[in-house]
């Protein structure tokens, strides 16, 4: 509930009648992949784009990508599933990190795009606009499991969290910061970008090249995937390094180049089919 500023999650089970029981993550994970397809096949059609290849492609990116984020945060929390391996496929406890879902999805992507002989990057740029708004939608999620929160602080937007959720070192603190929050509305941010330069792209066709969205999409949803994780507690760590901060420079570092290589260079990207 919210008070005043001072959030508190209700509690992960939104519905409980006997074995069924309906999970805010689950819903908001599924809702948000239902408005993330209705949007981009939206897109598509402006695009002049088969609506139904969005479909197809979708079943692919959740086959590949739920998967990928799981295993990717399983990898890096080892030490801790190791000693529960039952919980490994608990997906629905929470635990998955989008950059292995964004890894599992690029290489779907990628062989869809290469079946059905259609450019990668025009499938990213109608996708990666209801990416950054189903993680706007799907960090909610964390705030129902009271996870993925930042360090203790006194901010009048705080977030409770229960004894039971506080990392060991900060069991005497009540209140920290709602980092799924500043990421939720830092991904709504990165949509509205989007989808402006989406629109923008449609009337200015010969100065918007192909794959501009999805660059601009690695560069802006990292910036601030970087200053977030910088607050939180519960990092995934390759030694004394943050692996999202990482993983967030490298997607910055392929944002900027792929831009200058096609605003520069005036140069088409590498893809899976000839450049028409």
């Amino acid at each position: 509930m919210l008070l005043g500023f001072q959030f508190q999650s209700p509690g992960p089970i939104l519905f409980e009648a006997g074995p069924l029981v309906i999970r805010w993550y689950g819903l908001l994970i599924a809702s948000a992949v239902l408005i993330g397809v209705t949007l981009s096949q939206w897109l598509a059609k402006r695009r002049h784009v088969n609506p139904e290849l969005i479909g197809d492609l979708a079943i692919w990116l959740v086959i590949a990508a739920i998967p990928c984020a799981r295993l990717y945060y399983v990898i890096f929390q080892w030490q801790e599933y190791a000693q529960r391996p039952e919980d490994i496929i608990a997906i629905w406890k929470g635990g998955i990190a989008i950059h292995g879902a964004i890894i599992g999805g690029t290489l779907a992507a990628l062989i869809f795009a290469r079946l059905n002989k259609i450019s990668v990057w025009q499938l990213g740029d109608l996708v990666v606009p209801s990416l950054a708004l189903g993680q706007a939608i799907g960090r909610w999620g964390n705030f129902f499991n009271s996870e993925a929160f930042g360090a203790p602080t006194n901010l009048p937007w705080k977030l409770y969290i229960p004894v039971n959720n506080r990392p060991v070192d900060y069991l005497t603190f009540e209140y920290f910061h709602p980092t799924f929050l500043y990421e939720s509305v830092w991904n709504v941010l990165v949509f509205t970008l989007l989808l402006y330069l989406f629109f923008w792209g449609l009337k200015h066709p010969h100065r918007f090249y192909m794959g501009t969205l999805s660059l601009v999409y690695l560069i802006a949803y990292s910036c601030g995937r970087i200053w977030i994780e910088g607050l939180r507690t519960d990092s995934l760590m390759l030694g004394p390094l943050r692996v999202a901060q990482v993983i967030s420079l490298v997607m910055i570092s392929v944002g900027i180049l792929g831009l200058v290589w096609l605003y520069r260079l005036k140069k088409p990207l590498p893809d899976v089919v000839s450049p028409q």
